[in-house]
């Protein structure tokens, strides 16, 4: 099961999934992560930004099927299944409403939860040399829980793309993934690589010390069918 840390550097907060395993989203892994986000938001200031990576190959690999599979039943893997796609959603909804920038520094791969974790994101920067975007729920026959099929929608632009993710069971690498318009950079040949690069936006971001309270309900504006799935609205008083 993997864990994660959260690291404070100046304006930027740092969550890293760490460990040299899959990174998939078990029950436990998911509060984790969900708890340092409550972290990063309740520490937030102007000009806060935060960066997610991982370790090792992967950036995640999805949801933690083997432990769907361990339930000892057919319903009971369902039911299992079922825990995973809700107790996500709140992490998605976390980042949306997050009061500041947000960016995903993809260090290998990511697939099915894991690719819908870095584009909950607002930047996504992947590897030229290793790691694949994988959506693997046609080929394994599992249906697209409402709120995925919601975020693909809204933040993978070209009907072409959507097919090329969603319908294809393509693994989409790094320069693929810039053409098709779901990821922004892929010019980084190592994950110290990508790291280095969006540490760098990160601070470019941190200089303009937005209000955090604004950003959050500007995003959530743009996207309101995802929004309305993940229960947030945009609604927001602030003063300037």
């Amino acid at each position: 099961m993997s864990m994660c840390t959260l690291e404070k550097r100046g304006d930027l907060f740092l969550l890293t999934l760490t460990g040299d395993d899959e990174h998939r989203f078990h029950p436990d892994t998911t509060a984790s992560v969900l708890s340092l986000l409550e972290q990063a938001k309740s520490q937030s200031t102007r000009g806060s930004v935060l960066i997610t990576t991982a370790h090792g190959k992967f950036f995640s690999n999805g949801f933690d099927l083997a432990w769907a599979q361990s339930a000892g039943s057919q319903t009971g893997a369902v039911n299992r299944m079922h825990q995973m796609v809700e107790s996500f959603k709140p992490v998605v909804a976390a980042l949306f409403d997050l009061p500041m920038p947000t960016i995903a520094a993809l260090n290998g791969h990511a697939a099915a939860s894991g690719l819908m974790f870095a584009l909950s994101h607002d930047y996504v920067f992947m590897r030229n040399d290793r790691g694949v975007l994988y959506m693997s729920e046609v080929d394994l026959g599992l249906p697209l829980p409402d709120y995925f099929a919601a975020m693909f929608a809204a933040k993978i632009g070209t009907s072409i793309a959507r097919r090329e993710l969603l319908l294809s069971g393509k693994k989409i690498g790094g320069e693929e993934a810039v053409g098709l318009g779901i990821v922004d950079s892929a010019a980084h040949d190592s994950a110290e690589g990508v790291v280095e690069a969006t540490v760098s936006l990160g601070e470019s971001l941190a200089g303009k010390k937005w209000n955090g309270e604004v950003y959050a309900s500007i995003r959530k504006s743009l996207y309101p069918g995802v929004c309305a799935m993940l229960g947030l609205t945009a609604k927001i008083a602030a003063s300037p």
